[in-house]
């Protein structure tokens, strides 16, 4: 059974692997409470503070049965654990017996079209009530997963990784972020605080790029920094102030080869501006070590996953990514 508490509470640690909703959410670097919040939110903003009044209408207070999410394309599964903690609290909020939800395939593994991905069991109702909610979350999440692993394969054997940016959704960025992780993607920033990153309106602010690098590192000396160049000059003057990570802002294949071969090791560089899958190798193939693709979490499409009612042995209802 799959409940995930509505508010903070304290967590009982116990010896081995936590399989609770909220161990596997930790286990997946995320914050169950923070998940529990952004869930009630989405929820809030389905039922708008009344009820789901077509499942009321429709479906008996004791009407029990199974639902199963069903990819209906191939791709790469995210957000499993994050789709049943809506299941959990829809059942929870209107008191419920809880719903058992049973993952049927784990987030990362690349799945196929009529695979089942995740089970639910118990009342009719909170299913369909928390059936688009959830959809909503697994299908975006699985999106980036599946377009992510894209990249990284695109990219296999160079040497270089696929990293993220900020261009995230607003409240969604731990999410989005984690999904990225499950397509073999690696994170960069996460906040504004927690890394420090001179774009050009720094150095235009600063004077200079040596002006700004030294600016950072006198008011945050132990803070991971990496310094926007655009042009070869630029990366030279980034790696005589001590940069230890560049980033190649809009270069073409040449120039970063060259600014390989200018940097010799002394920095990590990243690739980013312009680049598209079908460049992604050639980019790769540069020595670059990261290449930075906000694509990954502003326009990934959906993956189509679905959701089947069965009710003892009948399918009385489907609705998929596309549906309302």
């Amino acid at each position: 059974m799959t409940k995930l508490p509505a508010g903070p509470a304290p967590v009982q640690g116990v010896p081995g692997k936590d399989n609770s909703l909220a161990g596997r959410l930790r286990a997946a670097g995320l914050d169950p409470v923070a998940v529990a919040g952004f869930v009630a939110a989405a929820l809030a903003e389905d039922l708008a503070g009344g009820s789901d009044v077509t499942t009321s209408a429709t479906v008996a207070a004791d009407a029990s049965g199974r639902a199963d999410l069903m990819a209906r394309s191939a791709g790469v599964v995210a957000g499993l654990p994050v789709a049943a903690a809506v299941f959990a609290q829809v059942s929870a909020g209107q008191h419920h017996a809880e719903l058992d939800c049973t993952e049927l395939a784990a987030d990362g593994d690349q799945v196929v079209a009529g695979q089942p991905v995740l089970r639910v069991t118990g009342l009719i109702g909170p299913i369909l009530t928390a059936e688009r909610t959830a959809l909503n979350l697994l299908c975006h999440l699985s999106g980036v997963a599946t377009l992510t692993r894209q990249w990284a394969d695109a990219v296999a054997g160079t040497g270089a990784r696929v990293r993220d940016t900020r261009k995230t959704t607003p409240g969604m960025r731990a999410l989005e972020k984690y999904a990225v992780r499950c397509g073999g993607g690696l994170n960069h920033r996460m906040a504004l605080s927690d890394a420090a990153l001179i774009k050009d309106n720094h150095v235009a602010a600063a004077g200079s790029v040596a002006a700004a690098f030294a600016a950072v590192r006198a008011q945050a000396p132990g803070l991971p920094l990496e310094v926007e160049c655009d042009t070869l000059d630029q990366v030279a003057e980034a790696l005589a102030a001590g940069a230890d990570e560049i980033l190649l802002d809009n270069f073409d294949v040449p120039d970063m080869a060259a600014a390989v071969a200018l940097t010799g090791g002394r920095a990590r560089l990243e690739a980013s501006g312009g680049l598209t899958l079908a460049t992604a190798r050639a980019v790769a193939e540069t020595g670059v070590d990261y290449l930075a693709v906000g694509a990954l979490t502003h326009s990934a499409p959906a993956l189509d996953i679905g959701l089947d009612l069965v009710r003892v042995s009948e399918t009385i209802g489907t609705a998929d990514a596309t549906d309302d």
